[in-house]
């Protein structure tokens, strides 16, 4: 009986001293856990790089390139310098936003453009070259809406505007300018407006913009 109770302790002490072991060989210890944070530091980076976006026929509808690109191991987006990035829809002029500075986020369907972002609507053969220029403008792929709520100008033709947001839609063409709108309509073949004409509202919306004759 004895000896049955001291094989039982000395059980129950290997027991003991195996699940410490397992236990000491299994968590991490307190430098372990600080290593394992994620850290403000590069895990990838690229330089003068180019990504082309594809539809479903194999067709380039979006086409992204840039100086620099920049992602932190604890930060979901990507940064990226001199970035540029251009749409193509077919029968439509090509749409080109820059920006010096740029932010995408996570899954790569928000670009916000920074410093002097430009967007460059080309010249069709009935319609002239549109061009906006602002702080910040937001692209979402997705919905192909570029769109600021900074101070925007935007020049189209001899149409000359500016105000404190933007919507530009490039499926239905669409340009939206909202709050504290100015600008200076360009003359028209009228022998009673010969002169350019001012223009201030709250929200100005124009539908496939197209330059009066003269």
């Amino acid at each position: 009986m004895r000896s049955y109770a001291w094989f039982s302790l000395m059980i129950m002490g290997l027991l003991t001293v195996g699940t410490y072991w397992l236990l000491q060989n299994t968590l991490p210890y307190p430098m372990q856990v600080i290593s394992d944070a994620k850290l403000h530091i590069p895990d990838y980076f690229a330089d003068h790089f180019s990504l082309s976006i594809l539809n479903k026929s194999g067709i380039t509808q979006y086409r992204i390139a840039a100086a620099s690109m920049i992602h932190y191991e604890d930060d979901p987006e990507t940064y990226a310098l001199l970035l540029a990035i251009r749409a193509f829809t077919p029968g439509q002029p090509i749409v080109t936003a820059t920006g010096k500075r740029a932010r995408i986020n996570d899954n790569g369907l928000i670009l916000d453009l920074y410093n002097d972002a430009r967007i460059v609507r080309e010249a069709s053969q009935t319609d002239p070259l549109i061009q906006a220029d602002s702080q910040h403008f937001c692209v979402l792929i997705h919905d192909k809406i570029i769109k600021t709520e900074k101070p925007v100008k935007l020049l189209h033709g001899s149409l000359k505007m500016k105000a404190n947001g933007m919507i530009y839609d490039n499926v239905i063409r669409e340009i939206r300018l909202l709050a504290q709108v100015h600008g200076v309509l360009p003359t028209t073949s009228s022998p009673a407006s010969r002169k350019p004409r001012q223009l201030m509202t709250d929200t100005f919306f124009s539908h496939d913009i197209h330059q009066p004759n003269s």
